[in-house]
């Protein structure tokens, strides 16, 4: 209450005041006035150590103001560079072949990328959405924070010079308005569905060809090569002419398991939320590690963002985004983790024989809706594509690189994407940023059915916990499965969860599940739940094993599998918080010690069998043997032998299935545990092990040398080691960094650890938190911010969080902008 009341005294008149008494109370507080055009908003900016900006205002637009303001100031050129993206743009100023922003779509290059978010902006799909009334639609709340960053941000860029080389000058650096935030906010929803696909609508073409289209090009190669996994009886190097529902079920249904399964190693994380039982003080803990891209639009932005007497929470956002998506208040923490249900499903068209742009429902044909789509391109033409789309959604003739779904003369495709009706991640943040416990993320989640793709874990100060899998999923149960798959869809529903479901009957509609806000989506009711655990923990594997005591079956196959193996990185997580949770009297500083621990499972199931095995495979280097022997089974920057066994397990399991592995195989009666001990008679052990040694010997790369010798990054002319390891390996902090091979080293880090917090509660008005941000707040190399945390994670250091006002003050470094319309 103290808080709030000093906020609201200052705050009332204007949200300037604040900075104003900041700066009496402070008188070494630099203080910077910038008067922007920004529509009569306004907002308070303190930054405390590390860049982390705080933001106060009066209200929703203005608290958007900042935010865009601050985002602006340390990311300009990324941000920028999405809106070229969801403007449909990116021919236009970096042409047609360029690599496309891999951030906002799986989009193949510009153009594909540019056909498909023109098409969006052509149907004015989201112009539509906003239309929507709340609940199924955003709130004023929402679209007040979307009218507010697009001020702020535009404010930024009248006031400010550019420095970052990467956009200084360029011409596409542009104002936004509300629509592209929102623009962008779709984008990010409709990732895991339509961003997919992209390549798939953008290239789908009737037999005979589209006679709208413009001079012909090749098609994104991606899309128009069929993944070798569903090559037919027509033999190899073909794609089976009648399509994939004739081809190798076997090869099919992993093609699509390999589809959504590899989507964790795109975007991954851990969570873990520890009950009051097993805490020091019977209050809860949380520990979120997401794991996301190091450069781009997909990463993740410090803030605290504070409407006095509505809102006050800390936590990172996506680039571009209004609202704190991780994050803790003073009564509650919440994290996510990529879910592995699947946010899209098929629906198999039987096409009209005297027409492959009709498709028959209940035996009459319905026409296809054309949309012909018109993209500048630099230096050349405008291109011309038409997409065409159905009751269900777009046509799509490939799912990624690995499920071609050929358009014959009497089948077509069409994916139904639930999120593409989705504006609502905005509200369910807010609804967090509100809640008082875990139980009232429960009921936010319930109400505003908004996260498209993650899994939400939580702990309050009440000693309680929450894992659920609350995501917005097509209608798919089960039985509808069983009543309306096609050929295809009795293979790769069961591997994968892609239902592929008959469209040429209307009792195969997915319908409306009671208390889902929008039809075709399953309900609150059917998600899967765990409250009060004494630990919820999650690595991007299904909600069954959130607890090993605990297990939560009876969810439908769309959510994901039960009784199956587990990742590395899930075996090992459960591991260890199944220890800590019974060892009990937890803090926030065993949260630390568990992000840092680097602990490589790999290493404990395989590391001394491989010592064993390895002077019958080399025994005239007894060196590299003993490197494995001596190695400590931690990815530590100091580890010696941690980077010849990395290398090693690499190749073997780059060309040994899991399964092939092990000796002992997966039961499902001691899921955490099996498989285990390592097949070293095969082959494939032997060569991916003198390939290792073969390969750090010819770089002059001792083989017992400290990891963080050859595993860093260069920030600002400095040479920072990399803790952490490799989704293979299984380590908790992963890391997914770019060997040079000549070097012998990994120079670079693309993904992994990024926002991470540890947050408990001690009774006082305050709570206890510790964030880090691995990749620093600026993308901007003369930025003092682009890698001053990067140092911070090289040393497994943290940063204390400054939530309260009184910590804020505190902070020597404090610095205050008053930002205004």
């Amino acid at each position: 209450m103290l808080f709030r009341t000093r906020l609201r005294r200052h705050l009332v008149p204007a949200a300037v005041a604040l900075a104003t008494a900041a700066g009496t109370a402070s008188p070494a507080v630099p203080h910077e006035r910038h008067g922007p055009s920004g529509g009569g908003l306004s907002a308070v900016i303190r930054y405390t150590e590390y860049g982390i900006p705080h933001i106060v205002a009066r209200g929703y637009a203005d608290l958007g103001f900042g935010t865009g303001w601050a985002q602006a100031a340390d990311q300009v050129c990324v941000l920028a560079d999405g809106f070229v993206t969801v403007r449909g743009e990116r021919s236009r100023h970096f042409g047609p072949d360029g690599a496309a922003d891999r951030a906002l779509s799986s989009a193949t290059d510009n153009l594909s990328s540019d056909l498909y978010f023109r098409g969006v902006r052509d149907a004015r799909t989201v112009e539509r959405l906003l239309a929507v009334p709340a609940p199924a639609g955003p709130s004023r709340e929402a679209e007040e924070l979307m009218r507010g960053w697009a001020a702020g941000y535009n404010a930024w860029l009248a006031r400010n010079r550019i420095t970052d080389p990467a956009c200084a000058g360029a011409e596409w650096v542009r104002p936004v308005t509300a629509l592209d935030v929102a623009r962008r906010g779709f984008a990010l929803a409709v990732l895991g569905g339509q961003g997919r696909a992209v390549d798939g609508i953008t290239t789908a073409r009737p037999p005979g060809g589209d006679p709208a289209a413009s001079p012909a090009r090749p098609a994104p190669r991606a899309a128009a090569t069929p993944a070798p996994a569903l090559r037919g009886p027509a033999g190899p190097g073909t794609a089976d002419p009648a399509g994939p529902e004739t081809a190798d079920p076997v090869r099919t249904a992993r093609a699509a398991h390999d589809l959504f399964a590899a989507d964790s190693a795109d975007m991954g994380s851990n969570a873990v939320a520890f009950g009051g039982g097993t805490t020091a003080n019977g209050r809860g803990l949380l520990l979120g590690n997401p794991h996301y891209p190091w450069h781009g639009g997909r990463r993740f932005w410090q803030s605290q963002q504070t409407i006095p007497g509505e809102l006050n929470v800390s936590g990172g956002s996506l680039l571009g985004g209004t609202v704190v998506n991780i994050g803790f208040t003073d009564k509650v923490a919440w994290s996510h983790t990529v879910a592995t249900g699947v946010p899209l499903n098929l629906h198999q068209l039987t096409l009209d024989p005297a027409d492959p742009t009709a498709y028959l429902v209940d035996g009459r044909p319905e026409r296809m809706t054309r949309r012909t789509v018109t993209v500048p391109v630099k230096g050349g033409a405008p291109v011309t594509r038409t997409q065409w789309w159905t009751r269900y959604g777009p046509v799509v003739t490939s799912l990624g690189t690995s499920l071609p779904l050929p358009w014959s003369a009497t089948t077509a495709y069409a994916l139904h994407d639930p999120n593409a009706a989705n504006l609502r991640a905005t509200d369910t943040a807010l609804g967090f940023a509100k809640a008082r416990s875990a139980r009232d993320v429960l009921a936010v989640l319930r109400r505003t059915q908004g996260l498209p793709w993650v899994n939400t874990v939580a702990a309050d100060a009440g000693g309680h916990t929450l894992f659920t899998q609350s995501q917005v999923l097509p209608r798919v149960t089960d039985d509808v499965a069983r009543r309306c798959s096609t050929p295809l869809g009795r293979a790769t529903y069961p591997a994968s969860g892609v239902a592929v479901l008959d469209g040429s009957r209307t009792e195969c509609a997915l319908g409306a599940d009671p208390g889902a806000v929008q039809p075709g989506i399953l309900g609150p009711s059917r998600m899967p739940v765990l409250q009060d655990a004494p630990y919820a923990v999650n690595s991007n594997d299904s909600a069954w094993l959130a607890n090993a005591e605990r297990p939560l079956t009876g969810y439908e196959r769309v959510f994901g599998t039960v009784a199956t193996p587990r990742t590395l990185r899930t075996r090992g997580g459960l591991e260890d918080v199944a220890a800590m949770a019974a060892r009990g009297r937890l803090t926030v500083a065993d949260l630390r010690r568990q992000q840092f621990a680097n602990r490589v499972p790999a290493g404990d199931l395989a590391a001394a069998g491989a010592a064993e095995a390895c002077p019958a495979v080399l025994p005239d280097d007894p060196a590299a043997c003993d490197a494995l022997r001596r190695w400590d089974r931690t990815m530590d920057t100091g580890s010696r032998g941690a980077l010849l066994f990395d290398r090693f397990w690499r190749k073997l399991t780059a060309t040994v299935p899991a399964t092939a592995l092990w000796r002992v195989p997966f039961s499902a009666a001691d899921p955490v545990r099996t498989p285990h001990t390592l097949d070293t008679s095969s082959p494939a052990f032997a060569k991916a092990l003198r390939d290792a040694v073969a390969e750090l010997r010819a770089a002059g790369t001792p083989l017992d040398a400290p990891l963080g010798a050859h595993q860093f990054v260069v920030r600002g002319g400095k040479r920072l080691p990399v803790p952490g390891g490799t989704e293979a390996l299984g380590v908790w902090n992963k890391i997914e960094p770019v060997w040079d091979a000549a070097a012998g080293s990994y120079t670079e880090v693309v993904h992994g650890t990024s926002h991470v917090q540890a947050v408990g509660w001690d009774g006082g008005r305050c709570p206890v938190a510790r964030t880090l941000l691995a990749y620093s707040q600026s993308s901007d190399p003369a930025s003092a911010h682009s890698g001053d945390q990067t140092e911070l994670f090289s040393g497994e250091r943290w940063v204390r969080a400054r939530h309260c006002e009184r910590d804020i003050m505190a902070d020597p470094t404090l610095r205050v902008v008053r930002v205004r319309g």
